[in-house]
């Protein structure tokens, strides 16, 4: 006897097509609001110098981290400018930046949230298993339908993808605070309020700051990805080398993102550090 299959499928695309429908104002105003925002942090960028935005992130690498690290920073934007790529690395670090914003501002919140409440822990963690394990292109199905071509359906992916570090690594940092010192918050008369923001946050920050170092990268392996739905940048030149089969191109391209990728990692990595010393 064949047992008769399960519309999932079908489920699915009714649901997102009275999402589409119903909250159309809703998915315009957030796609001016993120592309604007991307559009900001590039005008910002591009108006800066490459010479000037090398010093300055070379100096910030100096200030967080050590001298080799600034020399490598130095090096590695040097070598990007030079080998023609400092607008597509302009480009891929707006969106890179946007969606770390993007993951801290709905990620933190629910990790404070989950922290303080077993019941909201158990029903976020099997959501934020999903979104780790799902094939990160098929989010692109439902962001392109919502959010059309272009960067924010990338970004929104990216999002999507790299935001559970964020909200699992924050719950971690704030359930790992010492006891001893929550039952002296408490004696001294301490509000959730304070014991939240004087101690809990401020002993939890290194754990924190490893959630946003974690969709940083998840954020910048999501590159190549949304250059599929025409978002810029380092991606679609990585994209572009592929379907024209120049390995050369493809090379210079990649290395500039592992460059990137690297001097992202070490100045989040060494904020939380820098943060707990």
């Amino acid at each position: 006897m064949a047992v008769p299959k399960i519309p999932l499928g079908d489920w699915v695309d009714t649901f997102v097509d009275f999402l589409q429908v119903q909250l159309e104002p809703l998915f315009d105003l957030i796609r001016d609001g993120i592309g604007g925002f991307v559009e900001f942090i590039v005008w910002i960028l591009s108006s800066i110098p490459a010479a000037i935005l090398i010093i300055l992130f070379t100096a910030l690498m100096l200030w967080v981290s050590k001298w080799t690290n600034a020399v490598f920073t130095a090096v590695g934007l040097l070598l990007i400018y030079n080998l023609g790529y400092w607008d597509g690395t302009i480009d891929t670090l707006a969106l890179v930046l946007t969606s770390v914003v993007i993951s801290i501002i709905i990620g933190v919140p629910i990790g404070i949230w989950i922290s303080q409440n077993n019941t909201a822990r158990n029903i976020v963690t099997p959501i934020l298993d999903f979104m780790q394990t799902m094939p990160a292109f098929v989010y692109l199905i439902p962001a392109i339908l919502f959010f059309g071509i272009g960067m924010v359906p990338g970004i929104i992916a990216s999002v999507i993808f790299a935001m559970p570090p964020t909200i699992r690594l924050t719950n971690l940092g704030i359930r790992q605070v010492p006891e001893d010192l929550i039952e002296a918050a408490n004696a001294f008369g301490s509000t959730t309020k304070q014991k939240l923001l004087k101690v809990q946050l401020p002993l939890a920050t290194p754990t924190i700051m490893a959630g946003v170092n974690q969709s940083v990268m998840l954020s910048l392996s999501m590159v190549v990805i949304a250059s599929l739905v025409g978002a810029p940048g380092l991606g679609a030149d990585v994209y572009r080398a592929v379907t024209q089969i120049k390995v050369g191109i493809g090379f210079e391209a990649g290395l500039a993102i592992v460059i990137l990728a690297i001097v992202l990692d070490r100045i989040s990595q060494n904020i939380g550090m820098k943060k707990q010393k």
